[in-house]
């Protein structure tokens, strides 16, 4: 006779143990993909992150972005993040070339996440889009703002 409320017991367990898996899941896999937004050089950038994968996008351009043809959704960069250190492509924009420029970049995640610092060389060009053969170190700093 004490079987029956063993059984019940153990399947009510098992029960409350999937129900709690599957909340986890969906908690942890909505803050993974929750979106945070940053400022970069006075625009509103969004940073998407998908597990490791991360893709920081335009929100809202300032000025002299939307002059060189960037829109609210444009990436700017696309890449992963290894234990606090991101590792990707960055693009530089550009009124004298249809197509921006991609180069790699990387760097830390630094002030207790609040502010990402990325590095990498690229080359100069000119009116006309054309190529200088003289390359420079760019500086992406984004600075964290809120969270969805």
């Amino acid at each position: 006779m004490l079987k029956a409320p063993l059984a019940k017991a153990g399947m009510q367990t098992a029960r409350q143990s999937l129900l709690l898996a599957a909340f986890c899941a969906v908690v942890f896999a909505s803050s993974a993909l929750a979106d945070s937004y940053w400022d970069h050089n006075g625009s509103l950038m969004r940073l998407q992150a998908d597990g490791m994968q991360r893709v920081f996008t335009y929100e809202e351009p300032r000025a002299l972005m939307r002059r060189a043809g960037v829109t609210a959704g444009t990436v700017l960069f696309d890449g992963r993040n290894v234990g606090d250190y991101y590792i990707g492509r960055a693009r530089r924009f550009s009124k004298y070339c249809e197509s921006p420029l991609v180069y790699e970049v990387e760097g830390p995640v630094t002030d207790n996440g609040m502010r990402i610092v990325m590095r990498g060389e690229r080359e100069v060009y000119a009116k006309g889009c054309q190529p200088t053969g003289r390359f420079v170190e760019d500086v992406l700093v984004f600075t964290y703002e809120w969270s969805d």
